[in-house]
């Protein structure tokens, strides 16, 4: 079986830790026996909030020099991985056409790939920019490939909200679709929403690989793995920090990632005067940012919404318990087994009173961290990810 994943989302120099789900994911239906290729939807013109954070001086030479970085292809951990650039306007004004802007790239990628290696099956990240783009290239060629898309939360919180036209990109996409895979029962019932009840719409969660204890931190630390965007929460972090911080004066903050509220984040935590507490360590590798929260006691990102939250899979696979947020796709986690507490966004006071709890209790704090550890053993490991992946493959195929 042959397949072509085609990926908004996924490692690259520039941001090594960027869609490692679809990677592994990758790597699990590979180790199967699917003959996987990948197809990045690279977009070198940088985010608006980026371009900003560019440096005064020669910001067209510092982009340039990002962009000229990025390789035209690679090999990850066995897999061939080629980046399509295209150009498209920004993001905020134009997200749901994405699709259409990655098109021409995309088929000229595909029409290479295919020329020595036709793909019995597309499977693409997100219905835009992605899943739309595929599909316009399988019906311009008249291929009788199957096209799988899988939402993951962004198409229904930014894509289709945002315009009509991104909700009739969304909308087309999935409705033409063999397969819809989502990564929790909420984001399945978005999909149903939104274009209504169809079959072939399946639950396919993410997976994590279970780690060895690790040293912990010699001082009480709490880390996020996420964007730093508003969604996540970190804000909410800092303020329960600031009033934890009388009680636990070496508390500490690591926060794992990069994004356009860092320079927010960073004044809120001064005003608050905490600062000397927080760690910004950017975006990391894969490997390093599973380190990160290894080290710590608690993993906390009360989000305001996430189509899953594979970053409390991975600090549960640590042995480390998290803090999820309540009405969000992480609800499938804490129904697994046990390891996620829930809190809902904005909860400061909440989620200062579950924080202490957890500080202040670490026979209560490992014990949570061990059954954590059996919640992804027994529920969310690549694995059962990869056959999962495949059963969708094999039925559409079939």
């Amino acid at each position: 079986m042959r397949v072509a994943i085609v990926a908004e989302y996924y490692p690259r120099p520039s941001h090594p830790g960027l869609g490692v789900w679809a990677h592994r994911q990758a790597m699990a239906v590979r180790d199967l026996g699917v003959d996987v290729r990948v197809l990045v939807l690279e977009r070198p013109i940088p985010p608006l909030a980026a371009a900003r954070a560019l440096p005064r001086t020669g910001p067209l030479r510092e982009w340039a020099r990002v962009a000229r970085a990025q390789p035209d292809r690679t090999v990850m951990d066995g897999i061939e991985v080629r980046y399509v650039r295209f150009i498209a306007p920004p993001r905020p004004w134009s997200y749901g056409s994405w699709g259409r802007w990655a098109a021409p790239a995309l088929r000229q990628a595909l029409d290479r790939l295919a020329a020595s290696w036709q793909p019995d099956l597309i499977h693409a990240h997100y219905a835009v920019p992605a899943g739309f783009a595929a599909r316009e290239w399988l019906e311009r060629r008249g291929s009788a490939a199957p096209l799988v898309v899988s939402v993951h939360g962004g198409d229904l919180t930014y894509a289709a909200p945002r315009s009509p036209r991104g909700r009739r990109a969304v909308g087309r996409t999935l409705a033409g679709a063999e397969a819809v895979t989502v990564n929790s029962t909420l984001t399945g019932r978005g999909v149903e929403e939104l274009i209504g009840p169809r079959g072939g719409v399946t639950v396919v969660h993410p997976g994590a690989d279970l780690m060895e204890p690790v040293q912990k931190a010699p001082e009480p630390t709490l880390v996020t793995i996420a964007n730093l965007e508003p969604h996540k929460s970190q804000a909410d972090v800092i303020r329960a920090v600031a009033l934890l911080a009388p009680k636990y004066p070496r508390l500490r903050y690591v926060l794992v990632g990069k994004g356009p509220q860092r320079e927010e984040l960073e004044r809120l935590a001064s005003q608050l005067g905490v600062a000397d507490r927080l760690r910004f360590t950017g975006a990391l590798p894969h490997e390093a940012a599973r380190a990160e929260v290894a080290r710590g006691h608690v993993h906390v990102m009360p989000s305001v919404h996430d189509g899953f939250g594979a970053a409390h899979i991975e600090a549960m696979s640590a042995g480390v318990p998290t803090i999820a947020g309540a009405g969000t796709g992480s609800e499938d986690i804490a129904r697994a087994g046990e390891g996620a507490l829930l809190v809902r966004a904005g909860d400061v006071e909440r989620l200062t009173e579950v924080l202490d709890g957890l500080l202040s209790d670490s026979a209560e704090r490992e014990r949570l961290g061990e059954a954590a550890r059996r919640t992804v053993a027994e529920h969310f490991t690549w694995e059962r990810c990869g056959e999962a992946t495949l059963a969708v493959y094999r039925s559409v195929l079939d």
